[in-house]
């Protein structure tokens, strides 16, 4: 759908162009854009990727992403059910790591672009949050995630959206994930 978009992930499989750790990106300054699901809460250290990325940026470009969020429903998953840490009282962005993939914060996200949104603005001050959309409190669940099998069947999604556009007044209670845009100025 794009095809100057490379794709890359921190190990090699299918369908991934490049093998690329986001605390040293092998980009020109001011050659990029970058989209990512799932990615930043699984930066060991934060602070560098987005050095990086402040460097990396095109002028306007952005910083597009789905990430875990702080809610009072996410809390109560993420903590109960899901494998990897969600640590929000941390305060640090950044965690022991071994490797790809061997350490997480699920909160990470919502402490930087929330929480420490202050700090965030003071240490990339050519950074701009300008996006910040707190959604999905049931599909993923219900979908099954990423390692799961999916406690719904899939003719059910039409109303399994349905139901979260009605709850969209309370998504500061209920969500799982934000999209989340930072923009380079």
């Amino acid at each position: 759908m794009c095809p100057e978009a490379i794709t890359s992930e921190v190990f090699v499989c299918p369908g991934v162009q490049s093998v690329i750790d986001a605390r040293k990106l092998p980009f020109p300054d001011g050659s990029l854009a970058i989209v990512m699901t799932d990615v930043m809460h699984h930066i060991a250290d934060a602070e560098r990727f987005l050095a990086e990325a402040q460097r990396a940026l095109v002028p306007g470009g952005r910083i597009l992403m789905i990430e875990p969020w702080v809610s009072a429903w996410s809390r109560f998953v993420y903590t109960r059910f899901h494998l990897e840490p969600f640590r929000p009282e941390a305060s640090a962005w950044e965690f022991p790591s071994s490797g790809p993939l061997s350490g997480a914060n699920g909160a990470l996200p919502w402490m930087i672009f929330h929480r420490d949104l202050a700090v965030f603005r003071k240490r990339f001050p050519r950074l701009e949050v300008t996006r910040v959309e707190p959604f999905m409190p049931l599909c993923y669940l219900v979908s099954g995630g990423e390692s799961m099998r999916a406690l719904a069947p899939a003719w059910s999604f039409r109303a399994w959206k349905g139901l979260e556009r009605l709850l969209a007044p309370l998504m500061g209670l209920l969500a799982m994930f934000a999209f989340i845009a930072v923009e380079r100025r």
